[in-house]
């Protein structure tokens, strides 16, 4: 190998494209340095609006990127290498990435429309999909919540949104509901009193609004109460459960019974009347039937067709006694009388018609 050839070469491409050089060194320092600039100032900007910083990260990194593609398209340009080959190779390649990537995408698309929205944020409780939680993390393909007991459930983004969401934590305050069974004996404005007392005795609950408390619907063996009050967001179990266990405390102090299904048997003492039609089932009377053999209907057949033929050969033997005796009067010389005879039949069939035709018209 010939190193001094190959220095040689390099010092003549440096002295023949100085000028090059030096503007792609030009391009490159300024391209760095307008790419921090726009990336503060696009920083400093979305700060002081309300999209959350996920959104702003995942913009900031978007923007980035292209800047930088811009930059090394210009600086490949400056060196003298053709960018039309080279874009339509990198078109190609962000298709195939998304052909490939389509379901990933779609999440991606659903996460910005989340984040962008306002749907929920962090530390809510939301139900979706059956499954319900504290949200710990969303980011552009997942959302991640916390169930109550302490499992991780991780949920694509096109889930949350082509599903319902319910968001028990979007607001402050929430409503606790209750429903108290009790049974029909009972005293309904002591029920009322016992239940709103208990409401009003944990300082967790607001007065304003009121506890609520009135008798809803009467069952087969139960009366059912209503039951509402509000707390902070935070506490609603804890009220919850308060209510709970010290009306049922209060339930038995005043002695009032909560009922369970229950079933009353009696004796019957009467004697009821049964009516009844006739004596006794009438005895069976069997059904004649008779029992054709396929001999015998072969036989009947037969017979029909015996009978035809019988008809049939009478009457051939008719037309024959007929020609016979014409023939006889021919042969003794009546022949003028058997042509006389036939002339009146054709003629009285002639006459037949020209009738039947006028009583038509």
């Amino acid at each position: 190998m010939d190193w001094s050839k190959i220095w040689n070469d390099i010092v003549t491409y440096f002295k023949t494209n100085a000028w090059n050089i030096l503007f792609f060194l030009v391009i490159l320092v300024f391209g760095i340095i307008i790419i921090k600039i726009i990336m503060k100032i696009l920083r400093k900007v979305l700060s002081k609006t309300k999209m959350e910083r996920i959104a702003q990260n995942f913009l900031c990194t978007i923007v980035k990127f292209c800047l930088w593609l811009v930059l090394i398209l210009a600086l490949l340009t400056q060196v003298g290498i053709e960018i039309t080959g080279i874009l339509t190779a990198v078109s190609a390649l962000i298709l195939a990435i998304g052909l490939a990537l389509e379901t990933n995408m779609a999440n991606l698309a659903n996460g910005i429309i989340i984040v962008s929205n306002h749907m929920f944020k962090k530390g809510d409780y939301i139900i979706v999909d059956g499954v319900e939680g504290n949200i710990t993390e969303i980011n552009f393909l997942f959302t991640t919540l916390m169930t109550t007991d302490n499992k991780r459930i991780t949920l694509p983004n096109s889930t949350i949104v082509n599903s319902p969401v319910i968001n028990l934590g979007a607001n402050a305050k929430r409503r606790v509901e209750f429903t108290f069974s009790v049974a029909y004996e009972s005293d309904v404005e002591l029920v009322k009193k016992i239940v709103i007392d208990v409401m009003k005795s944990d300082g967790r609950v607001y007065l304003d609004p009121a506890p609520f408390c009135r008798l809803k619907t009467m069952n087969a063996s139960s009366i059912d109460f209503f039951a509402n009050c509000w707390c902070d967001n935070e506490d609603y179990w804890d009220v919850y459960y308060y209510v709970i266990e010290w009306v049922y405390n209060e339930f038995k102090r005043n002695k009032i019974s909560v009922p369970f299904n229950q079933l009353e048997v009696r004796e019957r003492k009467d004697r009821p009347k049964s009516y009844v039609v006739g004596k006794s089932l009438p005895k069976r009377v069997e059904k004649i039937r008779v029992e054709k053999k396929e001999e015998d209907v072969f036989h009947a057949i037969k017979d029909k067709l015996s009978r035809k033929q019988r008809k049939q050969t009478k009457k051939d033997q008719n037309v024959n006694n007929k020609l016979n005796t014409k023939d006889n009067v021919v042969e003794k010389g009546n022949e003028e009388q058997v042509i006389d005879e036939a002339n009146s039949i054709v003629n009285s069939k002639k006459n037949n018609k020209t009738n039947k035709n006028k009583s038509t018209k």
